[in-house]
């Protein structure tokens, strides 16, 4: 049988075949979560004018320490009701216009006011002044191509004056789960028979990571109904299925897959849980073949289907995103394949969680990291730096 493929070099094919998707134009309100196609520019200054960052007094620095008589009252939102001349002071709130000839505002509370003059003290020219320009210039870059937009980028934009963009297409990615013996949630069990929980799995992972998800649902160990069900799925940008890519008679997928003329690129990698695994592609359509045991499939879409995602839309850095940490304990290595250990972050380091076998899909609700434990022989000792996925 050929050697196993290592996994940096699996994940680095997959990479290779995911081609960014078209792109379209998104309203910035429904913009959340895309990911831009093209750099987005300041429609004006941002600030457009030079702006108060406190409530206070305008003045010129030239003219203080002195009593200056309030000749005008700036609010934000109005113009500055024209130029401050020498020996002046305007009160002005947080976010008003700084009138020409001011250089400086004094805090309101560095002030004392009374009979319509203002007593203020010693104050550096720009003080307290927000410059025109001074956070981006019109036709700056805001936000680059290939950033997926969150909260800050969202509110960014919109402060640039940015009321429409372009973005990646959302991948269309369809989910199949193979088995006859599996169930839906809520159906009565009968024997040799088990709930089906990689489509849910599948499916709330592609879609929180961005995917538009259709669920074609569970199909038995069938060569017909397989093949209906795999052509109906490879019109989708990524095919994601659960189960049917290892050796035994019941395992159809790949034999299925080659009938429709998809490419099989791969089958099997050095990684521990996920081994059997399968990659593919039709044309640009992505086939992602996972086990079917449940911590197999998670594992498998955290290192091939999700940087395959981000790849697809764009993403300057599609991953797998490892991240460092020390671990807590000693674990054991594995002399011939890279292991995925289900693990939960302390205060302490990484905790491998007990039950670290691949069906055990109840224990990995628990963990919230995958640590990357390298091939090798022997043990990773407690405080050992390593990497691994935040779940």
């Amino acid at each position: 049988m050929a050697e196993l493929l290592p996994l940096d070099e699996a994940i680095a094919i997959v990479l290779g075949r995911a081609e960014r998707l078209g792109d379209e134009a998104v309203a910035l309100e429904h913009a959340a979560g895309r990911v831009l196609s093209a750099d987005v520019a300041a429609v004006v200054d941002l600030p457009p004018f030079p702006s108060s960052a406190m409530d206070g007094f305008a003045v010129r620095s030239a003219d203080v320490p002195a009593r200056l008589p309030v000749v005008a009252r700036i609010a934000a939102g109005r113009p500055a009701p024209g130029a401050l001349e020498a020996g002046q002071a305007m009160a002005i709130a947080t976010g008003g216009v700084v009138p020409d000839g001011a250089d400086a505002v004094v805090p309101v509370e560095n002030a004392a006011e009374s009979d319509g003059a203002v007593e203020v003290g010693d104050v550096t020219a720009g003080a307290h002044i927000r410059p025109r320009g001074g956070d981006a210039t019109a036709g700056q870059v805001v936000v680059p191509a290939g950033t997926r937009l969150g909260p800050p980028q969202i509110g960014a934009l919109a402060a640039a004056g940015v009321p429409e963009l372009r973005c990646t297409l959302r991948p269309r990615v369809a989910i199949l789960a193979t088995g006859t013996e599996l169930r839906a949630p809520g159906e009565t069990l009968r024997p040799g028979e088990i709930y089906e929980a990689n489509g849910a799995l599948l499916a709330a992972a592609a879609e929180a990571q961005g995917g538009d998800v259709e669920r074609i649902g569970a199909v038995e160990d069938d060569e017909r109904t397989h093949r209906g069900a795999l052509e109906r799925a490879l019109e989708a940008d990524v095919v994601v299925t659960s189960g049917g890519v290892s050796v035994g008679p019941h395992d159809l997928v790949r034999r299925v897959a080659l009938d429709l003329e998809v490419d099989e690129v791969f089958w099997r990698v050095a990684v521990k849980p996920g081994k059997p695994v399968s990659f593919g592609t039709r044309g640009r359509t992505l086939l992602f073949g996972l086990p079917g045991n449940p911590v197999s499939t998670l594992v498998g879409f955290e290192l091939f289907v999700r940087p395959a995602l981000r790849a697809l839309e764009g993403e300057r850095d599609p991953g797998p995103r490892f991240e460092r940490d020390r671990l807590a304990r000693a674990v054991r290595r594995n002399e011939a394949r890279d292991e995925l250990v289900r693990a939960r972050r302390t205060a302490d380091g990484l905790v491998p969680l007990s039950g670290q076998d691949s069906h055990m899909i109840v224990r990995a609700a628990e963990a919230d990291a995958l640590v990357l434990v390298r091939r090798g022989a022997g043990e990773l000792a407690a405080g050992a730096t390593v990497e691994f996925l935040p779940l």
